[in-house]
């Protein structure tokens, strides 16, 4: 059977239309795999580029939502069904340690995209620095990256560490708010302690009491602070932070046990000020 050429050059028209449609419909959509987050670096092996990425394209000292991706070189396709685990670590002048970190899943509704957090309870230095390894797992085919990450001094106070009158080390990091507001703020806070160097699991059942303070202000507190307590879903501690006006907070911490005793932290009077333990932030 023939057909007219006119119906072969409109067959072979819808069949470039649709072809042009499928290739234009894949960088939209890992366009989309990347939305509100910034590249923080990559790092490569002989097979893949693993990159990661933040809201803010960079990281520091405190708790940091991490995203990531990976690539390969060779399809230049980018993987969507790896197991990830990573371990970052501290490399100082006379010894290395961990710090508390979560682990790594697939990002609801992405394809691509894995994320998960770490708490970097130290800055860099001219001397110390942070490693991250992502160990990862691809059709059964294990696979490691490395390389050095940078993590400046955050400008204010989001992490705290101290030694508990149990002798356990703590360490407590701000998650949220991230962009507080003159209102009464969700507010969440990483609670871990130091099992060894390397290993930082989160706490369970204490309880973290705050009272924010305005020191320039006469030391003014705010209402309707809700003190923080562990949720069961994410393992972390939740609560409400009261903030009446722009300006420099002080929030000042007791960390409490599961049998209500004060572990760190001072209540706040007028002959205490503030509290050994605390965090910091300003709008």
């Amino acid at each position: 059977m023939k057909f007219p050429l006119k119906n072969i050059i409109a067959v072979m028209a819808m069949a470039l239309a649709f072809s042009s449609c499928s290739n234009d419909e894949n960088p939209s959509i890992m366009a989309n795999e990347l939305e509100g987050l910034n590249k923080i670096q990559e790092i490569t092996n002989d097979t893949h580029i693993v990159e990661l990425y933040s809201p803010t394209g960079t990281l520091q000292q405190g708790h940091n939502t991490i995203s990531l991706r990976i690539k390969n070189k060779t399809t230049n396709e980018y993987e969507k069904n790896a197991t990830i685990t990573w371990a970052p670590l501290m490399q100082m002048t006379t010894m290395s340690h961990a710090c508390p970190f979560s682990a790594v899943t697939k990002t609801t509704g992405k394809e691509t995209l894995y994320n998960g957090y770490i708490v970097f309870q130290m800055a860099e230095n001219t001397m110390e620095h942070w490693t991250l390894t992502i160990n990862y797992t691809i059709n059964g085919i294990a696979y490691t990256a490395n390389n050095q990450i940078s993590v400046p001094a955050s400008a204010k106070k989001r992490v705290t560490t101290f030694i508990g009158t149990d002798g356990t080390k703590y360490l407590l990091a701000l998650i949220d708010p991230t962009n507080p507001k003159v209102a009464t703020n969700e507010m969440t806070v990483g609670v871990f302690k130091m099992q060894s160097m390397m290993v930082f699991p989160v706490v369970d059942n204490f309880k973290v009491k705050i009272d924010p303070r305005m020191p320039s202000m006469g030391n003014h507190g705010s209402p309707n602070n809700v003190d923080l307590t562990q949720s069961v879903s994410d393992k972390l501690y939740h609560g409400k932070l009261s903030l009446t006006m722009t300006g420099y907070w002080k929030i000042n911490l007791q960390l409490l046990n599961a049998a209500g005793e004060v572990l760190k932290g001072e209540a706040i009077t007028d002959a205490v000020p503030t509290s050994s333990i605390y965090f910091e932030v300003e709008f």
